[in-house]
């Protein structure tokens, strides 16, 4: 009890490890950002209640996954309506690939995926500065750090199962192919022991027989006459055991052994009718009989119905004559056995699997078989078609068929769909956001000449005719000079180029009139240094100011 003890609290202590280096992974960027200047000034309790929200979500992300990814989705949106903020967007990233990887059902995660983006919407439509660009931030961030993890997860956890699902396969097939070979050992025991049964059971059947016929000579001393029947008694008793040992050996329904007995059917009868049977036998067809060494299975069957009606007919008809007829036609070939009433008295015994193994041989090569009442005694008549068969062999056991891999195919090629949407839509959300790049860019553009034209104390309404359809929504602020107070200021490019840095102008606004106009010149790789007196000036003629 104190051992098992023992390994739950390591086990505790070692999933609060765990966790607690999840946590101090998951709140590193946030505090590298703050500590390098890379986010806004904000409260400290601000920056107390995201960690804390992290250290829930990384609590509860084992037990339920989604709470935790819609901890720090919430966290994201309360920090920018676009979702991406760099304190918090790599630990939404790696919920969403702990949502893949634990949670077991599909829907309920996309749809947390699709609350989280039409809630960014909402508040984007409500609070958004830049409604458009900030959706497309808002719908990258969802697919790229939110969905592509998401479906990683979700192709990682199905791997794992195929995986797993393999080895218990192999070891199932291993099992079955080891119940396989020994149900093959025990069923060639059992054959083998039956074709013990069937010589074994005659030889003694003819024993019996022998000594029954002794036992009533009429020359025969008396205690020659009680050994006789004692040793008749013994034959009897010794050919019920046997029967009652392969009873335990083998099963009900299976086919009567093959091997070859090594004689021909008429040596079998003449040395029935030597053993004191009274035994006829009559053909009818050019073929001749059946043979134990013949090819076919049939003939062997043929072979083997005959000797076990005689076997039969010497335990318990003794006394009673037997006629063996035998048929060779085009169509196959029919072999009766016919047994009349009994003179003697038979020993009593119990009932056998000879002619239930008979029933299954002839079945299953393709026969008719009947065992019943006739008269006064017993027939037992076995017909089979002509038609060849390969013999039956004892062959190794077919392997079990495989378990379908169905439904994991069908799953990973849902993730692989779901992958192939994602990046279609990835591809369909760059190219739109670059074109609104494009326009955004190009749209915002105030010419030089225009911008020299410009005269302070203009109305503004004047000035607005001259102005582009957008101004600059992500102004460089940081690089302009002061703005006069109480004035409203906006920012154009001077140039429609992109992905470059580029001169700004300022126009700031107050009473309805222009009342200030700055040129904040670009970023050439780093920090502008102070332009010298020969750059300002040329600066101010290119700009007309």
């Amino acid at each position: 009890m104190e051992r098992v003890k023992g390994r739950l609290r390591a086990g505790a202590l070692g999933q609060l490890l765990r966790a607690a280096l999840l946590w101090a992974a998951l709140a590193a960027p946030a505090m590298a950002a703050d500590g390098l200047g890379l986010n806004e000034e904000r409260p400290l309790w601000q920056s107390a209640v995201g960690f804390g929200v992290l250290a829930v979500a990384v609590g509860v992300a084992r037990r339920s996954p989604p709470a935790a990814f819609a901890a720090t989705a919430a966290l994201n949106l309360l920090t920018a309506p676009a979702l991406f903020t760099v304190s918090w967007t790599p630990a939404l990233g790696v919920f969403a690939l702990l949502l893949g990887l634990r949670a077991p059902r599909t829907r309920p995660a996309a749809a947390l995926l699709a609350a989280v983006g039409c809630a960014g919407t909402v508040r984007i439509a409500l609070l958004g500065v830049d409604p458009a660009p900030e959706w497309l931030v808002l719908m990258c961030t969802l697919l790229f750090c939110c969905v592509f993890p998401w479906l990683a997860g979700r192709y990682w956890r199905q791997s794992r199962e195929l995986t797993e699902a393999g080895w218990v396969r192999a070891a199932r097939l291993e099992s079955e192919q080891r119940l396989a070979e020994e149900r093959a050992r025990l069923r060639e025991r059992a054959r083998i022991a039956q074709d013990m049964h069937d010589s074994l059971g005659h030889e003694l059947s003819l024993i019996a027989l022998r000594a029954g016929a002794l036992q009533v000579a009429a020359d025969l001393p008396g205690h020659h006459r009680a050994a006789a029947a004692d040793l008749r008694a013994a034959a009897s008793d010794a050919t019920d055991r046997l029967h009652r040992i392969i009873g335990v050996l083998r099963e009900d329904d299976e086919p009567l052994p093959l091997a070859p007995a090594g004689e021909s059917l008429e040596q079998l009868l003449a040395r029935a009718a030597d053993s004191g049977l009274e035994v006829s036998w009559e053909t009818h067809g050019p073929e001749p009989l059946p043979t134990a060494e013949a090819d076919a299975v049939g003939e062997r069957i043929l072979y083997r119905v005959v000797r076990e009606a005689l076997t039969n007919a010497a335990r318990h008809a003794p006394g009673a004559p037997v006629r063996v007829a035998a048929v060779r036609e085009t169509a196959g070939t029919t072999v009766t056995i016919t047994n009349g009433r009994p003179t003697r008295e038979s020993s009593p015994s119990s009932g056998g699997s000879g002619l239930l193994g008979l029933r299954a041989a002839v079945t299953e090569a393709g026969g008719a078989f009947s065992a019943r009442p006739h008269g006064d005694g017993f027939q037992v008549r076995a017909r089979l078609p002509a038609a060849r068969t390969p013999a039956r062999t004892e062959a190794a056991p077919a392997p079990p068929r495989p378990a379908s891999r169905a439904p994991f195919v069908r799953a990973r090629r849902r993730v692989a769909l779901g992958f192939g949407v994602a990046a279609a839509a990835g591809a369909v959300l760059t190219g739109g956001a670059f074109a609104w790049y494009t326009y955004t860019e190009t749209h915002s553009v105030l010419p030089p000449a225009a911008y020299a034209g410009l005269r302070l104390g203009t109305p503004q309404g004047e000035v607005a005719r001259l102005l582009p359809d957008r101004s600059v929504a992500d102004p460089p602020a940081d690089r302009a000079p002061d703005a006069p107070p109480g004035a409203e200021c906006r920012y154009y490019r001077a140039s429609g180029e992109l992905l470059t840095s580029v001169d700004h102008f300022r126009l700031c606004f107050a009473d309805g009139r222009l009342i200030a106009k700055d040129v904040v010149p670009r970023v050439d790789g780093g920090e502008r240094e102070p332009a010298g007196p020969v750059e300002d000036e040329e600066r101010e003629e290119e700009w007309g100011s």
